[in-house]
């Protein structure tokens, strides 16, 4: 029986391009008709209908293809978890072209430690983009999202609430805003009392 190799790709926003990818499963020997994707889908979300399909078109023998352990998994238990259904399956997992067999000792400490560095890294990212964030927020540059009622639009709320002669839902209609913020209102009414 041959060797089948099924290749994966996956972006994660809808603007960005799977173009390099799928050239460099193309170059590493995938055919065009077995290469399945994902587009617009984070790493860190396992129900990927792409992997999915590629992970039911391997069988015993075969080798799933990725450019990259970032394509395929962001975090070392996701990793671990398509490891463990490889080595079940008998498939062989080549990524950028360096075969990892997850059933060999060597293989999976490898396929581990890379899974280990594509959590580092996105645990990274996600600590650049906090600091990013908090340095905005200081600067007056990242004010979050704005109140729909105005102080006085507030003040007369709080009238209206206080006199109990109109239910949330009428006043919400009244300010025509939905029942959702003027609960927000109440809340934030409630917290800064208890202040």
């Amino acid at each position: 029986m041959n060797e089948i190799k099924v290749g994966y790709a996956r972006v994660s926003t809808i603007e960005q391009d799977l173009s390099a990818q799928l050239e460099a499963l193309v170059r590493l020997g995938v055919d065009e008709a077995r290469i399945f994707v994902d587009h617009g889908m984070t790493g860190t979300n396992r129900a990927r209908p792409g992997l999915r399909e590629a992970l039911a078109a391997v069988r015993s023998g075969d080798t799933l293809v990725v450019t990259k352990l970032d394509r395929l998994a962001r975090s070392l238990r996701d990793a671990r978890d398509i490891a463990d259904e490889l080595t079940l399956k008998g498939v062989v997992l080549s990524l950028g072209g360096s075969t990892y067999d997850p059933t060999d000792p060597i293989g999976r400490l490898l396929f581990n430690v890379l899974g280990m560095v594509a959590e580092f890294e996105t645990d990274l990212i996600r600590m650049r983009t906090r600091e990013g964030m908090a340095i905005a927020r200081a600067k007056g540059r990242l004010k979050g999202k704005q109140p729909k009622l105005t102080r006085t639009q507030r003040a007369h709320l709080y009238e209206l609430l206080d006199g109990r002669a109109y239910s949330q839902t009428e006043i919400a209609e009244l300010f025509g805003v939905s029942r959702a913020t003027i609960y927000r209102e109440v809340k934030r009414r409630v917290a800064t009392a208890d202040r």
